[in-house]
């Protein structure tokens, strides 16, 4: 049993605050988490937390921004109580795909029209799967994407109507008078742009720009209270810079690695598969570790013309025919790189069967159906997020235990001791 510490529990995973009590065979702390009328965080701790090494689990899931509110007020109520040391442990860290600059902006709205491009070319800039990200145009209604692909083509019709050789340059031009459409949801909305149609002028070098949550949220994690971050495979590891206090990045490599050695029949001639370049040093760890070959898939961006429009801008760089093809990633939100992979694996690589291992299963929206009507044959996850509705979902999926791997990582920041064992990927 662990003296004079005391774990509190967000609403975001409750199951997992409870094994991890369990695990240090100390009992949950007690906290009212509760809502005003009007829609405000209530946070009430009932035990004293005054002189104490306080732990306060919360995952970045389901309804992310009032879980990291309930998590920042309960940081502060922890310091105003005189506890000794505040640690966040946030299992799956919100806000962590939003530390690159310019920002990449990917996410996915669930439904999509098919892509036309008027007949002009029998090619297609398509690089994302059946679920859109934001630059793609949507079907019904008009979204952020349509706004920017129409001002990019009223862009360019203003640059070719200035002339070949520029004979127009010094020329003044009335400014065009704004327009608004009807922003109405109809089949008829879709076809047209319910945005003014306003082009920054040529030379005053404007960008624009998407605001960066990155460091926000790393600001309002310190000035709450915390002292210590505790979390798991970080999308991207340079949010750790973002600190002026501690962070522990625990891997779930070697949870993954497990399963690959214990669960998967003749694992040493089968691949490892990265979705993406940006996973291959992710991938190619585990594969260095067990042994096994390396296989990465390879995202054209180029405009090709390939009438399997599906695959035309995925590339397999790598041999698994005939072979077990394992894709290897940090999360799965919307599913579509490793749906789209398994794809690609089965049909043009000739792989027999196709596993996905991914640290984080997020599984929003229609991923769930996405992979049960996909090639893959298994998705292996953690619980750094709750998984039970998913499983009963979906039949593929496996979940692993990361319990007993954060409830470690507590007790020896407890003691003070290294943590740099759970760091091994043997």
């Amino acid at each position: 049993m662990v003296r004079n510490i005391v774990v509190l529990g967000g609403s975001s995973h409750p199951d997992l605050v409870n094994t991890v009590c369990h695990l240090l065979g100390i009992p949950n702390g007690r906290i009212t988490l509760s809502k005003f009328a009007v829609g405000e965080t209530r946070v009430e701790i009932q035990d004293s937390v005054r002189g104490k090494d306080v732990f306060v689990i919360q995952s970045g899931c389901g309804k992310v921004n009032d879980h990291l509110v309930e998590l920042l007020i309960t940081i502060s109520a922890c310091k105003t109580a005189s506890a000794k040391r505040v640690t966040a442990v946030l299992p799956h860290f919100p806000y962590s795909r939003q530390s690159d600059i310019p920002y990449n902006k990917t996410g996915a709205p669930l439904s999509k029209a098919p892509t036309y491009n008027g007949g002009k070319n029998d090619f297609t800039f398509e690089s994302r799967p059946g679920t859109p990200g934001p630059m793609d145009s949507p079907g019904l209604g008009v979204s952020h994407g349509g706004l920017e692909k129409e001002l990019s083509r009223i862009a360019l019709e203003r640059g070719a109507d200035g002339g070949v050789n520029g004979a127009d340059r010094g020329k003044s031009h009335p400014p065009t008078p704004l327009r608004r459409t009807n922003t109405a949801d109809s089949p008829s909305a879709a076809s047209s742009v319910n945005v003014n149609e306003w082009v920054p002028p040529k030379g005053t070098g404007y960008k624009q720009w998407v605001a960066q949550a990155g460091t926000l949220v790393a600001d309002l994690l310190t000035c709450a209270g915390a002292d210590h971050i505790i979390t798991m495979d970080l999308h991207d590891p340079q949010y750790q810079g973002f600190f002026d206090i501690p962070v522990d990045n625990l891997y779930g490599r070697p949870l993954l690695q497990r399963y690959i050695k214990y669960n998967i029949p003749d694992y040493q001639n089968a691949v490892i598969v990265s979705p993406d370049a940006g996973g291959a040093k992710r991938a190619t760890a585990i594969a260095d570790a067990l042994g096994m070959e390396f296989a990465l898939i390879h995202k054209e961006r180029r405009p090709t013309r390939i009438t399997d429009r599906q695959n035309a801008t995925m590339m397999l760089v790598g041999d698994i025919a005939g072979k077990v093809a394992i894709l290897v990633d940090d999360m799965a939100d919307t599913s579509n790189t490793i749906t789209r992979a398994a794809k690609l694996l089965k049909g043009k690589g000739g792989a027999t069967r196709v596993y996905a291992l991914v640290t984080h299963g997020v599984f929003s929206g229609d991923a769930i159906d996405r992979i049960n009507a996909s090639a893959l044959d298994k998705v292996i996850t953690t619980n750094s997020v709750p998984q039970d509705q998913h499983k009963r979902l979906c039949d593929k999926l496996v979940v692993l235990d990361v319990g007993e791997v954060f409830a470690e990582a507590i007790r020896r920041v407890h003691h003070g001791e290294s943590i740099s064992v759970l760091f091994r990927n043997d």
